[in-house]
């Protein structure tokens, strides 16, 4: 057996026992062990991984595990650019294309809603996520931990909250999609991106008061639907503020 020191920071401890959480532990692996067959016997998702320190040097998930290694395991880096240190993926785990699983419809419509390009549907099976993700390189996002297991995935989020709003509101400022929303910008129905459209067009298919109150109108190529800034687009950006206001307030917390 191979007895090594780790640390997990940051979110990954969610994933671990509550013994284990925030504290330097000892783990003992199989000689023949990678440092991903360690990370995933623990419990945590390689796909939750961005930067694995042993012995005070970046590796990848390739690296054997031996007697006496200190090893550290990082999660995604908001404010930090890792590039120059990172070695289990050839980029930093952050991208803004997403595919969700059967269980998380809401999430993927608020997404969606924010202008984040997402695959949904309640058919997808795990075999169908795996291979869009592989084929299109989007981030899984599912609450399946196993799913993430999966070595064909390289980029992916475990959910932990249970209702769509603390869901979103998770994955946004887990992932500080703040920065780069634009909020009614895909169809929520669709996925496509909406087009604009002359009030004149639509005039005869708008509820009264919406003639009435707005003037700029958007409509999707696919399922003809209409949108305009009403009361979703207001919470929305409401919903926004609030989130990056949270940030700015724990910009400066130290990493756990």
């Amino acid at each position: 057996m191979a007895l090594a020191t780790y640390r997990f920071y940051e979110e990954l401890n969610d994933f671990l026992a509550p013994i284990r959480r925030k504290r330097e532990f000892a783990y003992d692996s199989a000689r023949a062990a990678t440092v991903k067959n360690a990370i995933e016997a623990l419990g945590v998702p390689h796909t939750e991984v961005e930067l694995i320190i042993a012995n005070g040097k970046s590796v990848d998930f390739s690296h054997m595990v031996r007697d006496g290694d200190r090893i550290a395991v990082y999660p995604m880096f908001e404010a930090l650019d890792i590039r120059p240190l990172l070695r289990v993926r050839p980029e930093p785990l952050r991208r803004l294309r997403f595919v969700a699983d059967a269980h998380l419809g809401g999430l993927a419509r608020m997404l969606r809603m924010l202008g984040f390009d997402t695959l949904y549907s309640n058919d997808f099976k795990d075999e169908d996520i795996r291979a869009i993700t592989v084929r299109d390189g989007r981030v899984v996002l599912t609450r399946d931990r196993e799913l993430l297991k999966c070595s064909d995935i390289t980029h992916g989020c475990y959910v932990h909250a249970l209702r769509p709003m603390d869901q979103w509101k998770e994955v946004v400022d887990r992932l500080q999609l703040q920065r780069d929303a634009q909020p009614f910008t895909l169809c929520l129905h669709c996925n496509e991106p909406l087009q604009k459209i002359d009030k004149a067009a639509v005039l005869d298919l708008l509820p009264e008061k919406v003639a009435k109150y707005y003037e700029r109108f958007c409509t999707c190529p696919s399922c003809k639907r209409i949108f305009w800034e009403g009361s979703h687009w207001k919470r929305m950006h409401g919903w926004l503020d609030q989130l990056a206001g949270q940030e700015e307030r724990h910009s400066d917390s130290p990493k756990q």
